[in-house]
């Protein structure tokens, strides 16, 4: 059983790996003039990895119940501490999981930056100028005094 869990932690590894590459390609598409093309291709892929990450976690939990350890962190943890190769590997995926979510974070603050510059735009252009007033209420001209 050491073995499946292992190998379990080895391919979720590998699968944030390659969510952490999918990032990079994310930030250098929202530092992009126009990113929408390129970024529908990178949103898919992401749902994948993830939607692959939730699966492996599952399988890492039952593989951990089947050991008689609890699910989760504090499971693994448990696991890694009885095993050097298990341990070597948790430590991988932990500091990729790390880096990810460092990159994960930069990509929400360049989204955020995009949002706010979109609605500054959009303020600008909705600015509707004053209507020209060619009488004002007591009849005349504004600005140009009594005739």
């Amino acid at each position: 059983m050491k073995d499946a869990l292992l190998a379990t932690v080895i391919d979720e590894y590998a699968t944030i790996e390659a969510f952490a590459s999918v990032l990079v390609a994310e930030q250098k598409a929202l530092c992009q003039v126009n990113p929408a093309e390129m970024l529908r291709p990178i949103v898919e892929k992401k749902i994948e990895l993830v939607g692959k990450l939730a699966t492996l976690e599952k399988i890492r939990d039952s593989q951990l119940a089947e050991m008689g350890l609890p699910g989760g962190w504090s499971g693994i943890e448990l696991a890694a501490g009885r095993d050097p190769k298990l341990a070597a590997q948790w430590a991988l995926l932990q500091q990729s999981a790390k880096r990810a979510h460092r990159s994960n974070k930069t990509n929400g603050v360049l989204i955020r930056t995009r949002m706010d510059y979109n609605q500054r735009a959009l303020d600008v252009l909705q600015v509707r100028p004053p209507k020209p007033s060619f009488y004002g209420p007591n009849g005349r001209v504004p600005g140009f005094g009594a005739l």
